[in-house]
């Protein structure tokens, strides 16, 4: 990376005013004084200083959408060793860690970030933010079964607050049924749980969307950087 660049990505001074301090003398790199303008910097072993001081490069903050394939965890470490989604984006340069989980089984939308704020701000229970999944389960729905559902289902040790379901198709040949489901909590393994509750187990599960931040066109196992207006969105929630 150009000098210049890298003492403005250290939050130094503009990459005019550190064309200044290079000429004037006041860059060393490995204790060696830089003056020429063109000199590249090796960001991972180089020790850049101005006035004998060593800098470095701020910590970017990254918004990630992540397409999540199926048969991947979303914690960084397994004991039985399985693939993370973490593996998926390593040519990322920052650390960059989930918000919220999506079980080993089920693909589709998952964020990843190094903003703690934001994590912590959108994990949280008094931020209700809908997840939208798509969800192909065993078997025909009944209207009781459909009202259940929206209404609160009692699973395990708690009660689900209502949650949004919408039939979207019956595969009267396979005996299986396409649904939309929206929910705004995150327990472990919910929407599972929950169709599991009235007897129509999932077969498959993809999550679609966050709030308004769509998986859209992203590919399974690919990502895409989230836009200005998608984090302004997400930090105003």
């Amino acid at each position: 990376m150009r000098i210049n660049k890298y003492i403005a990505l250290c939050g130094v001074a503009s990459r005019r005013k550190a064309e200044e301090l290079i000429l004037a003398g006041r860059i060393k790199v490995n204790d060696n004084v830089i003056t020429e303008l063109s000199y590249q910097v090796d960001e991972e072993n180089d020790v850049v200083k101005v006035d004998d001081k060593v800098i470095k490069e701020e910590n970017k903050l990254v918004y990630v959408l992540l397409n999540k394939p199926e048969g991947y965890i979303t914690t960084v470490k397994d004991q039985f060793d399985r693939p993370s989604v973490l593996d998926l984006v390593t040519d990322i340069k920052e650390r960059v860690y989930p918000i919220g989980r999506l079980d080993y089984e089920t693909s589709g939308l998952l964020l990843l970030t190094n903003d703690g704020d934001l994590t912590y701000k959108l994990t949280h229970p008094k931020h209700e933010v809908d997840k939208t999944y798509m969800a192909r389960v065993k078997g025909k729905l009944t209207e009781s079964e459909i009202k259940m559902f929206r209404s609160g289902l009692k699973i395990e040790d708690y009660v689900t607050a209502p949650a949004k379901l919408k039939v979207v198709r019956y595969d009267e040949k396979n005996d299986v049924s396409i649904l939309e489901i929206k929910i705004h909590e995150g327990k472990n393994r919910q929407v599972r749980k929950m169709c599991k509750a009235i007897n129509h187990p999932v077969l498959r599960l993809k999550r679609t969307a966050m709030g308004k931040i769509r998986v859209g066109e992203c590919e399974i196992g690919k990502y895409r950087y989230l836009t200005e207006d998608e984090v302004k969105y997400l930090k105003g929630i």
